[in-house]
């Protein structure tokens, strides 16, 4: 492994650092690089995440035995652009960041500029960057903006794209799949959304990237698998966190959250009822047979037990019932009146439920499967105001520019604290004195009203006023 006089080499292969002539007890201990011996290459062997810790216990260990051959990455030369200056809390987060060596996650409510202070930070530093995006509409936003604040053209992986530039956008299923490939050609790494990363599959990213600076985004760190305990070790750790209550009145726009509690129609409760007690009785028969039958076994047995196949249907029926319940659209119809000429977002449950609107109410729907195209049309008639009303499902909840609105209505979702502060956030860009309004809708005596009370756990909907909606005459 190592003849005592000769050179120890460190160099870069599919995403993985190889070090050649260094024996064991010659190995930097990096915190939990794992190095292995692979004997095929005659080399040791860790995940590229580690090289900023390596490059820098190398030198002091081997002397001028040591060679470094990974290329460094190319400095920036930005040609300039619209980048407005940062408000005292930007300020703040940027700070903290490079305080902490320019490595850590920034937790800011959505709609306070976490862009912005990403923005800043590139152009201060001038170095080769990748930044990470969660869907393809967040990557093509982020090379517009950079376009804009910054006057570069970025690169971009994805999309049927594959254009690596000293700067480079990309999402994160594209950065999974080529990281091996293009880690080593940056020097800084944002991650957007970054509660994403930990992921069992989309860690790799982080993982396989030499980029010794990193910084990650969200207005949500915490995930229901607790792996947001990872994020120190693929970003670092969180170096700034402001709350929706922080900013509430001054970055983002004051706001009220109104509970509205409706009920089943009398058939629907029949049916909702009737699907519930099927359930229960195929759960207690299994658990006399088998202690601590659950969710997972029955979904196990989905292909070879009808009776399992027609209680995984009664489940997806109370769901059904409750997202695309008729009193919710009698609301729903009320709110639009209340608000009339005011640019509302309703968030659905389910696609069938924003269908169901869409066809009710003639207003435009984005699902996560609308093209490109149509995304652009409906967002541009919305800020236009040719669309005074927008239903979506899932695929405004996070990253995405929406037009300024006042008013968001919920008819459906998770029992989520995230997806809450995300919806949310979609109407707080503060516009002058006007007071945004989020109305939940939400059906009694209903599983609906668990995952209400999960989602009102965040401080976001700390003081929610219920109201209740009365038919007119």
């Amino acid at each position: 492994m190592s003849d005592g006089c000769s050179v120890t080499r460190l160099t870069l292969e599919r995403g993985t650092l190889l070090l050649t002539n260094a024996s064991r007890n010659e190995l930097p201990c990096a915190a939990h690089a794992g190095w292995t011996w692979d004997g095929r290459v005659a080399a040791w062997r860790c995940p590229a995440i580690h090289y900023a810790a390596i490059r820098r216990a190398l030198p002091h260990r081997r002397g001028d035995r040591f060679v470094d051959d990974l290329p460094p990455p190319p400095r920036v030369a930005f040609a300039g652009g619209d980048l407005p200056p940062l408000r005292k809390e930007q300020r703040e987060a940027l700070a903290a960041w490079e305080g902490a060596g320019h490595r850590g996650v920034i937790v800011m409510p959505t709609g306070t500029g976490k862009t912005q202070v990403a923005l800043a930070a590139m152009a201060r530093l001038r170095a080769a960057t990748l930044i990470v995006a969660p869907v393809r509409d967040l990557m093509h936003q982020w090379h517009q903006r950079i376009l804009r604040g910054l006057g570069y053209d970025a690169g971009i992986v994805g999309d049927t794209f594959f254009n690596i530039r000293p700067v480079t956008v990309t999402t994160y299923d594209s950065a999974y799949l080529h990281m091996a490939e293009m880690g080593e050609r940056f020097a800084l790494i944002i991650f957007d959304e970054v509660h994403h990363l930990p992921g069992r599959c989309y860690r790799e990213a982080a993982m396989l990237c030499a980029a010794p600076l990193r910084m990650g985004l969200t207005a949500t760190p915490e995930r229901s698998d607790g792996r947001e305990s990872d994020l120190p070790l693929l970003v670092g750790p969180i170096v700034y966190r402001q709350e929706i209550a922080q900013a509430r009145g001054r970055t983002l726009a004051d706001y009220e959250v109104v509970r509205i509690p409706v009920k089943l129609s009398s058939e629907e409760q029949r049916r909702y009822e009737s699907a519930g007690r099927f359930i229960r009785s195929f759960i207690i028969r299994h658990r006399q047979e088998v202690s601590g039958y659950g969710w997972e076994d029955l979904c196990s047995e989905v292909g070879r037990d009808p009776d399992a196949r027609k209680a995984q249907l009664a489940y997806r029926l109370r769901k059904s019932i409750e997202d695309r319940a008729q009193e919710k659209l009698r609301v729903l119809e009320d709110i639009f009146r209340l608000h009339a000429g005011q640019r509302t977002i309703v968030f659905a449950g389910s696609n069938r439920m924003a269908i169901d609107i869409s066809t009710r109410f003639l207003v435009p729907t984005l699902l996560s499967h609308s093209r490109k195209g149509e995304r652009r049309v409906v967002l541009e008639g919305f800020a236009a105001g040719r669309f005074p009303i927008l239903v979506a499902n899932r695929v405004l909840d996070e990253g995405v520019d929406v037009p300024e609105a006042k008013v968001a209505v919920v008819v459906g979702g998770q029992a989520s604290t995230r997806q809450a502060k995300q919806r949310l956030g979609r109407i707080l860009r503060p516009t002058g004195q006007v007071r945004a309004t989020l109305y939940e809708v939400v059906c009694d005596d209903t599983g609906d009203v668990e995952r209400s009370r999960a989602r009102r756990r965040s401080d976001a909907y700390d003081r929610v006023r219920n109201r209740a909606m009365v038919p007119e005459e």
